[in-house]
């Protein structure tokens, strides 16, 4: 039988996919917002497409009000610059 893929959704544009294509990002218990690579910190979770665009939206308004929480201007900062580590959004043009 094939493994199930527990379902995810992208706070940035509103897609589900299996969460192994997204980054989790985290409200800690002491209320910091920070990426979460494993996906296993403890803390309320948000999940973000790899793309820029995702993040841009997610950053920008939507993660906050996941996470129940008013982002930080550090926590911001941390957040946009692993955005910009991203690669931009490909456009298929056909």
């Amino acid at each position: 039988p094939r493994k199930h893929v527990p379902q995810r959704t992208c706070v940035g544009c509103g897609q589900v996919e299996g969460k192994r294509a997204m980054m989790r990002v985290v409200r800690t218990p002491q209320g910091q917002v920070e990426i979460d690579p494993t996906g296993k910190r403890n803390g309320r979770g948000a999940y973000i497409h790899l793309e820029r665009s995702c993040w841009d939206a997610a950053v920008t308004g939507r993660l906050s009000h996941a996470l129940h929480v008013t982002l930080s201007d550090e926590d911001r900062q941390a957040l946009e610059a692993f955005a910009a580590s991203l690669p931009k959004d490909e456009i298929l043009i056909g």
